[in-house]
């Protein structure tokens, strides 16, 4: 097992940051079959896989968000803590802060069109620790 970890500096508010490129550089050197388990360590941001293009990215993703968890309604969150992301912290939850994603002599075994993404949720800039561990 290895571990490596990818700093991210992010605008928040839902910025999607397309972590693939990033990814396939620390795999390269990995030979035969294995695991990649990519986390964020935050409790308003989440990782996922996603086909990175910009009707998805800026407006579908965002608006279903929008619809499932509003930004503009109150939460109990926000009141006891006298901040305004709460909707932040449920989106995390919601999509989730980890996956695994096989991998094969150094390659990410993601689909053509599929993405591995980070989405930070909070409402200020931030930076974003993604921890990956590679387990074979």
């Amino acid at each position: 097992m290895r571990r490596f970890i990818i700093d991210i500096e992010t605008e928040g508010n839902g910025e999607v940051v397309n972590l693939s490129s990033k990814l396939a550089e620390h795999m390269r050197r990995e030979k035969g079959d294995g695991l990649l388990h990519i986390f964020v360590n935050g409790s308003t941001a989440s990782v996922t896989t996603l086909e990175f293009e910009p009707g998805l990215v800026k407006h579908d993703l965002p608006n279903l968000l929008q619809r499932l968890i509003p930004d503009d309604m109150p939460y109990q969150h926000e009141a006891t803590w006298n901040d305004d992301n709460g909707h932040s912290h449920l989106r995390s939850t919601a999509l989730g802060t980890g996956i695994t994603v096989p991998f094969s002599d150094g390659k990410i075994l993601t689909g053509e069109w599929q993405q591995v993404a980070l989405i930070d949720f909070d409402t200020r800039p931030r930076r974003r620790k993604v921890i990956c561990t590679v387990i074979v």
